[in-house]
This record gives C-alpha cells, structure tokens and sequence, in this order.
C-alpha cells in the first residue's frame, strides 16, 4: 500500500506564526508515516535558514524552495532544500492527497 502524501506551501517570513503551525502539521504528518513535502515561496524562502527548518529535513520532509523568491532576496543557492520552480510546485499539487498553503 502506497504512503500518504501531504503538500505544504508556507510563504509567510519567519516572524509569523504560521512557522510554528507548519512545524508542528508536517512534525505530526511525520510521526503518523505521511510523507511530507513544504515548499518555502515568496517571503517563505527566508525561513529556510531557520533550525525548524533543519530539523524537519532531518526527520524526513522534502524540503523545496522557490529559486526565484531567493534569488531576489539575496539567499544562496546551497543544500539546505531544493531549489526549484513553480512547475515542482504544480507537480507537488499535483501528487499529493492532500495540500495545504499558509499565507
């Protein structure tokens, strides 16, 4: 039987509580065997250097992040999520069973 897969778009910067709802949606879809994609877009990107962020890809989230939103606010390219565009996006959309935004 295959996993269930969750999507989560989060484009919200670090300051709001969203980070903390997201953390805890894709730690719980985690512990219950989900397999958990977050996508970081627009103001979302800056979270990517936070330690939530870190721990989350540790305990298994795929974690991508939308290229242009970071080239535009000067964040490197590095290994820390993949650096994608909007057709990984609709892909995600697409794929998973369930898909939830933060904005």
């Amino acid at each position: 039987m295959e996993k269930k897969k969750l999507g989560i778009l989060l484009s919200t910067p670090p300051e709001d509580k969203n980070l903390t709802t997201v953390t805890s949606l894709a730690n719980e879809a985690l512990r219950q065997g989900v397999d958990t994609y977050l996508y970081l877009i627009d103001e979302g990107v800056r979270n990517v250097d936070r330690p939530e962020m870190e721990r989350l890809k540790q305990n298994g989230v795929k974690l991508f992040l939308c290229a242009y939103g970071a080239q535009r606010r000067g964040i490197p390219t590095s290994d820390k999520a993949v650096f994608c565009g909007l057709v990984v996006l609709s892909d995600l959309v697409k794929g998973c069973d369930r898909f939830v935004t933060f904005n």
